[in-house]
């Protein structure tokens, strides 16, 4: 089955899943059980690019209380010439001092000294338990072990490696076709909990043989970003320590210039990519059944997104989408509360293409039909405000009994 499996994301006509698998050319990965994620299983993993000119870029959270790896990254990384990145699950190493700088400084130093490398071309991330300080000996020992079995196809062992309450791994390893040759696109991801744009709310590592400017990797990866994991919720909170890193070793000889048409077919295989991952971070959503998308139209910028992030957040939305309820009410109020004052707001409200409101009326439908077409896997909702020019979109979870049992026992 092919890697883009949702309605919602095209697969390029260049893009496909690359035979074999694995990662591009010039690098290496593993992942080890280091017994720092209490339920046991794979929980330390070892990202290793071998050229020596590898370009990169990186995106980190927004949130307010950063996690001591993020810190360490933004204050001692070259986020543009990174070559190593050490990730570990279980653990956060968020609000936890200047112990957990240490242990983020100090892994930081190891890594480079065992993979010949310097200090700043190192990236640290964790994930995991906020506020319980980290095992420097663990995570030491495992990254340890995971540098001594780095393999071209370790990426699976490195995405099973990063994973926290996710019920599914998620990885892709394409084949794309540029005008000046075929080259190779990987990727590993978690996610699936603390899910709230304010950028990414997770962990996402890429990798491209494509050589690529510094300049030009950060452009895309912003771009990007922009266009898949800010545009996901899963319970509308932001975690510390997300962390998104796009590494490019050059190794299959095709360059990508910028502003040329090799950069324009990269980039729209890396959208593409990316917002694959974004909408299975979504159907992972902690107990998830169905997932939504909801379109908003007309407007202006601000207005569209408000309403946007107030319906894919709504805990009455959630719960509908969950029950196959298509209570479009729930959307009606979820908009209304998004622009207050604003009276009367003629919405346009339609479910899986079905028209149940119009210009703030509900208006007669085939209820079964309706019905029917809320019970799907994928359910989507377009609202239309007045006026016109501004379109957003947002991927968003249901809300289940499971997420509640989930986050109530998360630390127990």
């Amino acid at each position: 089955m092919s890697f883009f499996a949702s309605r919602w994301i095209e697969e390029p006509e260049h893009v496909g899943d690359a035979e074999g698998g694995g990662l591009p050319a010039g690098f290496r990965a593993a992942g080890v059980a280091a017994q720092i994620k209490p339920s046991g299983g794979l929980d330390v993993g070892l990202l290793v690019c071998d050229a020596h000119d590898a370009t990169s870029a990186a995106r980190f959270t927004r949130s307010g209380v950063l996690a001591a790896p993020v810190l360490v990254m933004q204050e001692r990384s070259r986020l543009d010439a990174l070559r190593v990145i050490v990730a570990n699950s279980g653990n956060a190493n968020a609000a936890t001092g200047a112990h957990g700088i240490e242990v983020a400084v100090a892994t930081q130093d190891a890594a480079a000294g065992a993979a010949g490398v310097e200090p700043e071309q190192v990236a640290v991330a964790s994930t995991g338990v906020i506020g319980v300080p980290l095992d420097a000996e663990r995570l030491a020992a495992g990254m340890g072990r995971a540098g001594a079995v780095l393999r071209p196809g370790g990426d699976g062992d490195l995405a099973e490696a990063i994973m926290t309450t996710d019920a599914f791994a998620k990885q892709a390893s394409l084949s794309v076709a540029l005008p000046s040759g075929t080259v190779r696109l990987s990727a590993q991801a978690k996610g699936a909990g603390m899910i709230q744009p304010g950028f990414a709310t997770m962990l996402c590592f890429v990798q491209t043989d494509a050589a690529l400017q510094a300049e030009t990797a950060d452009l895309l990866l912003g771009v990007c970003v922009r266009r898949s994991f800010d545009r996901i919720s899963v319970d509308g909170q932001l975690s510390t320590n997300d962390t998104a890193i796009l590494m490019a070793s050059g190794a299959s000889g095709v360059r990508v210039a910028p502003e040329s048409e090799d950069e324009l077919r990269f980039g729209e295989a890396l959208d593409a990519l990316l917002r694959m991952l974004a909408v299975m971070m979504v159907r992972d959503g902690e107990g998830a059944k169905r997932i939504g998308r909801v379109v908003v139209r007309g407007g202006h910028a601000d207005g569209v997104e408000r309403v946007a992030r107030s319906v894919a957040n709504s805990p009455l939305v959630k719960a509908a989408l969950h029950g196959a309820d298509p209570n479009w009410g729930r959307i009606a109020a979820a908009a209304g509360a998004a622009l207050p004052g604003t009276a009367p707001l003629g919405l346009d409200i339609a479910i899986e293409g079905i028209t149940v409101c119009s210009d703030g009326e509900g208006v007669e439908h085939d209820v079964e039909a309706l019905r029917a077409a809320a019970a799907g896997v994928e359910v989507e909702y377009v609202v239309g405000l007045p006026g016109d020019g501004a379109e957003t979109e947002v991927f968003f979870s249901d809300l289940s009994h499971q997420y509640v049992t989930i986050n109530a026992e998360y630390t127990t």
